[in-house]
């Protein structure tokens, strides 16, 4: 059992991947060895996260979740806890292993009651897992409503209940721990499934999943190896981005843009301004060379375009389009594309030109509208969304939000593990843009760029300092207020 950091890939499986892989499990095992070692596991989790605990309530469902906290129950109780359990069971319908984990329980001397406790230093919602089709009602609904209030740790047995396992969406219980068992599920990285989750511990039952023939749904980002910079080289060696933005009142949004390639290791960066007239040099960062848009060799450079780019950028996207060697698209340029059929088809068309890569980043509204769909259509799963977008407009797709997916045509999706609401502030998407596109100058390909920029961009949020604001000009920077001595 571990807490899933994001040191290396781990592989996420969804429910269908999970129920082959259970099911082949259960075929090699002895009867109920998944469940008595789901169940100690759950123990030994719970005594880890409140070991001084007097008082331990696990709520149980009717089903095999139910059936693991009952196992965990006995242990707690072998242990000296004396657990209240809850158990929405019915003896006559409930599965055989949930019924053997109810004996031994109660051979233990666990009582069975069916009233949650007016308070208690550690729940386990051992509730509904992955059989997430009961709508909370009666007893259900109102244990839910005491877990949710109880003010102290609550941890949740594979998923928190409610949450749907493959989209993130639907938690009913916020955890401040979850046991993910078996496998690790992709609900628990996107969308409701960081808030509802906490911190994810993970414990494989002793069937690694690569010793099946069920692939992983997605994987989980990992942090990137660092890019070595040998002593013979030079400015060449990294690459040219140019940044094309910054329409009339916007300029900041393509500056930032800049300046985050730059600090990304971008060799040079030029900034072609669609406000021509604001500026002729970035007093700030000097580094940063303007030019008019039009005088750059687009098909030398990694071109990050539509970052404050308001209705200008309409102009510049076909000759961006069919010259720029590597392509991260953003913001207005999305939407000008999501409007015009034959920006889609040059867009589409980029696929087939050797030495072309494209990465765009749209936010949930900007996917809706490059989708023809809702926003809320697109956050309902938003694994299936990105990968719909790489395919339709075959490149590799970043769905920004909470647990970023990032998708490409005949690969796995990568769900990001890094980030926090400091990154909800202006400017931020535009940085990450400027991540992407220094990466892609660098030689990186378009999946590999992407995911790693997302996590990077992430990771510095995470690191940020307690009680300091995060302004996009600092992430662009990538400075860190605490590490800074004195």
């Amino acid at each position: 059992m571990q807490p899933i950091r994001p040191d290396r890939r781990w592989p996420l499986h969804d429910v269908a991947s999970t129920r082959r892989i259970e099911a082949a499990a259960a075929v090699a095992l002895p009867p109920h060895a998944l469940m008595e070692r789901a169940g100690l596991a759950v123990a030994r989790l719970a005594l880890a996260i409140a070991p001084h605990a007097k008082s331990i309530w696990i709520a149980c469902g009717p089903g095999n979740n139910g059936g693991d906290g009952l196992e965990a129950a006995m242990h707690l109780q072998r242990w000296g806890k004396a657990p209240h359990v809850t158990w929405l069971g019915d003896e006559a319908k409930a599965p055989a292993d949930a019924l053997a984990s109810l004996a031994r329980a109660r051979q233990a001397g666990v009582t069975i009651g069916d009233s949650a406790p007016a308070a208690c230093d550690l729940a386990i919602d051992a509730l509904l897992g992955i059989g997430n089709a009961r709508a909370p009602q009666g007893r259900l609904a109102k244990w839910i409503a005491a877990m949710n209030s109880n003010g102290n740790p609550v941890l949740a047995v594979d998923l928190p209940s409610g949450l749907d396992a493959d989209t993130g969406n639907g938690a009913l219980v916020n955890a401040t721990h979850t046991l993910s068992l078996l496998t690790l599920k992709p609900g628990l990285f996107t969308a409701q499934g960081r808030d509802a989750a906490g911190t994810v511990w993970f414990d494989d039952l002793g069937v690694p999943a690569g010793d099946t023939d069920a692939p992983p749904t997605a994987w989980l980002g990992s942090s990137p190896v660092p890019m070595s910079r040998p002593h013979a080289s030079h400015k060449g060696s990294y690459g040219d981005v140019a940044v094309i933005g910054g329409a009339p009142g916007m300029a900041g949004a393509a500056l930032l843009a800049a300046s985050a390639a730059l600090h990304a290791g971008a060799g040079r960066v030029f900034v072609g301004l669609l406000d021509a007239g604001v500026l002729a040099v970035d007093g700030a960062q000097p580094e940063l060379m303007l030019r008019p848009w039009e005088s750059l060799e687009l098909g030398a450079m990694s071109v990050a375009c539509g970052c404050g780019g308001g209705e200008a950028v309409r102009s510049v996207l076909p000759k961006v389009l069919s010259t720029a060697r590597a392509l991260v698209l953003d913001a207005d340029a999305l939407n000008a594309i999501a409007a015009d059929p034959q920006l889609q088809a040059q867009l589409k068309a980029r696929a087939g030109r050797s030495g072309r890569s494209t990465v765009i980043t749209p936010h949930p509204l900007e996917a809706a509208r490059l989708l023809g769909r809702s926003t809320s259509d697109i956050q309902s799963d938003r694994l299936a969304a990105a990968a719909e977008l790489a395919r339709r407009f075959a490149c590799v797709a970043v769905l920004k939000g909470s647990g970023s997916v990032t998708a490409a045509p005949d690969e796995w999706p990568v769900v990001n593990f890094t980030g926090n609401a400091r990154l909800a502030t202006a400017g931020t998407g535009d940085v990450l843009a400027g991540m992407i596109a220094a990466r892609l100058a660098q030689g990186l390909e378009a999946m590999q760029a992407a995911s790693d920029a997302v996590h990077a961009h992430g990771a510095c949020a995470d690191n940020w300092p307690e009680g300091k604001p995060l302004t996009a000009s600092a992430l662009a920077r990538q400075e860190n207020p605490g590490s800074r001595p004195g």
